[in-house]
Parts: structure tokens; C-alpha cells; sequence
């Protein structure tokens, strides 16, 4: 886990008015998580406080990059659309 003040001024900065104007209520979820860690909340109480998951806090205090809000949008959500297309075009030719 990341000590606390881990973010530099900048960094906090950005992270602070991308709360303010990001639209997407799980990406703004996400960044708050980063923020509090950084406030030295350990994972367990920024899951109690946000209402999600240990395991979700976890996930994206890993997986996210503070300096990049697009790595906090959920990559699951695009799917397998080639998949897809593959699996009707077998029906489209019979």
C-alpha cells in the first residue's frame, strides 16, 4: 500500500478536478479512492466509507494509474464484439 502523501501537489491537483467534472459516477469513485489513500485511509476504510468491496478498492489502487484517468474506466464493459459478429455470421450463412 502506498504511504501516505504518495501524490505529489500536481497530481492531487488533477485528481481533484477530475472528481469535480468527471461524469461517470464509477470513474469518479475511483479517483476518491486514490485521494483518500493518499489522505492515508487504508483500503479497508475507503471501502466501508465508498461502500464497495475490499476487493474492488484493491483492484483499482493496483490496476489504476492516478495519472491517467482513462486507465480507471472499466475495460470489461467494451466486451468481445468480434466474438459476437463471428458467431452471427454463422447463422447469417446458413
Amino acid at each position: 500500500m502506498p504511504a501516505k502523501d504518495f501524490l505529489d501537489l500536481e497530481e492531487k491537483k488533477n485528481l481533484q478536478k477530475a472528481l469535480k467534472e468527471e461524469e461517470r459516477a464509477e470513474v469518479r469513485e475511483r479517483i476518491l479512492m486514490f485521494l483518500l489513500l493518499n489522505d492515508g485511509k487504508t483500503q479497508r476504510e475507503i471501502a466501508e466509507f465508498i461502500g464497495c468491496s475490499l476487493k474492488t478498492v484493491a483492484h483499482w489502487c493496483v490496476h489504476g494509474d492516478p495519472n491517467n484517468i482513462e486507465s480507471l474506466e472499466d475495460g470489461r464493459k467494451n466486451g468481445n464484439h468480434k466474438k459476437a459478429r463471428l458467431f452471427g455470421n454463422c447463422y447469417a450463412n446458413n
